[in-house]
């Protein structure tokens, strides 16, 4: 593409010259002091930069600075020398947890299946959760009703993973001579839906049971927290347009099908992608307080593979291996989830 005149000039037709674009000035003006804008927007709003700071420290001393430690990955583990100073040992933890063919590889690999599986069941049933909440708040009239369901959904996210563990592993108790049952096996016992033996040994012993409590318990935990955003963006949704629809004949399904749920859809694609994006992160506390011996085969997730052997195992570069295979297949996810919304829509992250 060649450059020309008129693209930088305009021509006066009075004086027959052509001179400089106004609009143009004022580009090249803003280019020119670029630095100097930004400088002076900065002094000017310096309480909200200010509030940044915390923010970017945590995010440099718990974010970026411990990348440095990912070289571990490839190097010789020494309790003495730095990790710039190891030995180099290319990709060895990284064959021995993918082809090894020994108890680790095997444990790695159930690792990362059950990680996928309590992350997809996640996505399937725990992700509609928050958006049916959200569509429910809208439908209550009266504010004061309204309020205290959404405060009564939102407790149980401002409870600490031990607190909440803790009532669960309460609900679902073995029982002992001296102990009863946990309420929820004693319900599911009554109703025929376990045996007695298997409610007597208590649903966290069994491996069978494990996914469901902890996909039950992480609704109970964060669908009303999650919801927040959703009910947000239904508020934004203009009033005319329920008007539109009702006078079309919409009643309140339709409603929610052609104007609810369209109008909130950006958010939900973003959302989507972001819970994709987390699909293999799942956190170790909350795994970590519930699991036990009995059920690692469908409990043990990367993360707690890796507090296992990094921590209690002493594999300190097997540990780390695995985290850095677990965050590549996440990127990828990311990158892949938000092509494809891109492709599909006119939403994505970038």
């Amino acid at each position: 593409m060649k450059a020309v005149a008129s693209d930088f000039l305009i021509f006066d037709e009075k004086k027959g010259i052509y001179r400089e674009n106004p609009e143009q000035a004022v580009r090249d003006d803003v280019e020119k002091h670029t630095w100097r804008h930004i400088f002076i927007t900065v002094i000017r709003d310096w309480r909200l930069y200010i509030m940044l700071v915390p923010m970017l420290l945590v995010f440099l001393f718990w974010r970026y600075l411990p990348m440095y430690e990912l070289l571990g990955c490839f190097k010789v583990p020494d309790e003495v020398l730095p990790v710039s100073k190891q030995v180099f040992s290319g990709f060895s933890y990284f064959k021995r947890l993918l082809i090894g063919g020994d108890s680790m590889s095997a444990d790695f690999w159930r690792a990362l299946r059950n990680t996928f599986l309590l992350s997809f069941y996640g996505l399937c049933f725990g992700f509609p959760m928050p958006i049916l909440l959200a569509l429910f708040f809208n439908e209550i009239k009266s504010n004061i009703v309204r309020s205290s369901c959404q405060v009564l959904t939102y407790l149980p996210k401002f409870m600490s993973t031990v607190v909440m563990t803790s009532l669960v592993t309460m609900l679902v108790k073995q029982g002992s001579l001296t102990t009863g049952m946990g309420i929820i096996n004693q319900a599911l016992n009554a109703l025929g839906l376990i045996p007695y033996e298997t409610a007597r040994a208590g649903l966290l012993n069994n491996p069978d049971y494990f996914r469901a409590i902890y996909q039950i318990s992480g609704i109970w935990e964060g669908a009303g927290y999650d919801s927040i955003v959703y009910f947000a963006a239904i508020i934004a949704i203009s009033p005319t347009s329920y008007e539109a629809a009702q006078i079309d004949g919409a009643g309140k399904m339709s409603q929610m099908r052609y104007v609810v749920l369209p109008g909130i859809l950006s958010t939900i694609v973003i959302m989507l992608i972001t819970r994709i994006g987390a699909l293999l992160n799942i956190g170790y506390e909350k795994v970590l307080l519930l699991y036990n011996t009995n059920t690692y085969v469908t409990a043990d997730v990367v993360s707690t593979f890796a507090q296992r052997h990094g921590i209690e195992g002493g594999q300190k570069g097997l540990a780390s291996a695995a985290e850095m295979m677990n965050n590549v297949i996440s990127m990828l996810l990311v990158i892949s989830a938000n092509t494809i919304a891109r492709k599909a829509s006119d939403t994505s992250l970038y």
